[in-house]
């Protein structure tokens, strides 16, 4: 049995666990992070890496600590039936319901759109959906050469392209670091960074993409517990570290693009613009391979993760088979009713969201709390209540009306830091203070 990984496969399961997590969406968000704060932007990076890479960090720590082989393992420590309808539905909107159609799209309007005419747009977005998902699917058939799909070839690649641009940019800037800040950054810079790196769903993608770095270190010959735990929480350190740099670069670029562009509507133009000013055509089919590579591999992981852990699920399903409809459902949506889908997808994030931040949080905390039923099970219900009344604001007007849902969002808004969208956060504690105390009673002996 092995016991130890090399660094050289240590580093390469860690840039496959950034590869997983850098998608297009981690380009854009921080160079309008930077553009809208001007002036405030180191303390709207702060506030971006506290949720970009502190909470997908944790999520990370947290399946090591606990140990758990999945998102299913982490959640069953609540109840099963938790579990199942917890895993079943980060799984379905990470995958096929909402980020992957996404990837295809944002990596179409970014990197392919530019260069074909408006009228054709609509069948080439269809050939390049089918291309981009078969490809995905082809390399997510293997669980275990992701480390080399990915690690090895796709995120260095991405790496080297990127590190093109922002070399560019940094050498040659084109203005400084400061400026006016617009909107919220103005007034609060640290809390909407820290807004903005919630939307980036890592910390969601953190579960889902746990049980891949745990196959990827057994697939080495690591299957001792305590040794997969170690080794899976350095490759997090590995990833995010990374991931923290490359926030903070791209976020000073954005805000010393000011100097030359306007302030744009999203991230993804100044980058086209940037990328232009630079290298001229030649920049815009750099970005285009860029942004491509950025979503494929994204994609890639999360057909995979979700083949994987979904055919453990119902075994009934083969890996085969899971993943072939991973790609194909996305592949529909990408092309039909996407605007449609992102809206009514946004009230299952603010519903999972906080559910995703507590299992994290007491997982990394388990140590010191341990894992009583008592502790994640009154947790996790003392929050489920409020996270459904943050859905429940986030549907579109015409359910917000009705009875039901508006007696719902009033009820929310009573709670403390509602305003802030953190109505869940008072009773997660009074349900973790509660259930830590009743474990303790019930249970006094040390649970792991």
């Amino acid at each position: 049995m092995k016991t130890r990984l090399t660094w050289r496969e240590l580093l390469f399961i860690g840039t496959m666990l950034f590869g997983l997590f850098f998608g297009a969406g981690n380009l854009i968000f921080p160079i309008y992070l930077g553009q809208q704060a001007g002036g405030h932007v180191w303390a709207a990076i702060g506030g971006l890496l506290i949720s970009g890479i502190g909470l997908p960090l944790l999520g990370v720590t947290g399946m090591g600590l606990t140990r758990s082989t999945g998102v299913f393992d982490l959640a069953s420590k609540v109840n099963r039936p938790f579990a199942y309808a917890f895993t079943v539905l980060l799984y379905l909107t990470l995958g096929p319901f909402s980020a992957l159609p996404r990837l295809a799209t944002t990596s179409f309007q970014i990197g392919v759109a530019p260069f074909v005419p408006t009228g054709l747009q609509t069948g080439v977005l269809a050939g390049f959906s089918g291309v981009f998902f078969l490809v995905a699917w082809l390399l997510a058939r293997h669980p275990g050469k992701l480390m080399t799909y990915i690690g090895k070839w796709l995120t260095p690649f991405f790496l080297i392209l990127l590190a093109i641009i922002m070399g560019a940019a940094l050498l040659h800037p084109l203005g400084s670091i400061g400026g006016v800040s617009h909107g919220e950054y103005a007034l609060h810079p640290v809390l909407n960074g820290f807004t903005e790196g919630y939307n980036t769903l890592d910390a969601l993608a953190a579960l889902a993409f746990g049980v891949v770095v745990i196959d990827s270190i057994r697939d080495l010959g690591v299957t001792d517990s305590s040794h997969i735990a170690r080794y899976t929480i350095k490759a997090g350190a590995i990833s995010m570290s990374l991931m923290a740099v490359i926030y903070t670069l791209l976020a000073l670029i954005g805000t010393m693009s000011l100097g030359h562009f306007k302030l744009a509507a999203n991230g993804g133009i100044t980058l086209a613009q940037i990328a232009n000013y630079y290298f001229g055509i030649w920049g815009n089919l750099l970005l285009a391979l860029l942004v491509i590579i950025a979503c494929l591999k994204t994609a890639i992981g999360l057909i995979s993760a979700f083949g994987d852990t979904l055919s453990v699920l119902f075994p009934r399903f083969s890996y085969a088979a899971v993943t072939a409809f991973a790609a194909i459902l996305p592949c529909l949506f990408a092309n039909v009713g996407l605007t449609k889908l992102i809206a009514y997808s946004n009230p299952i994030l603010l519903f999972l969201y906080p559910l995703a931040i507590v299992l994290i949080l007491l997982a990394v905390l388990s140590p010191l709390l341990g894992t009583s039923r008592w502790l994640f099970g009154l947790t996790v219900l003392l929050t489920l209540l409020p996270a459904f009344g943050s859905a429940a604001s986030g549907l579109p007007s015409s359910w917000q009306h009705t009875g039901f849902f508006q007696a719902v969002i009033q009820a929310n808004a009573h709670l403390p830091l509602a305003t802030g969208g953190f109505s869940w956060v008072v009773p997660a504690l009074v349900g973790a203070l509660l259930g830590w105390g009743i474990g303790k009673w019930r249970d006094p002996r040390p649970t792991d």
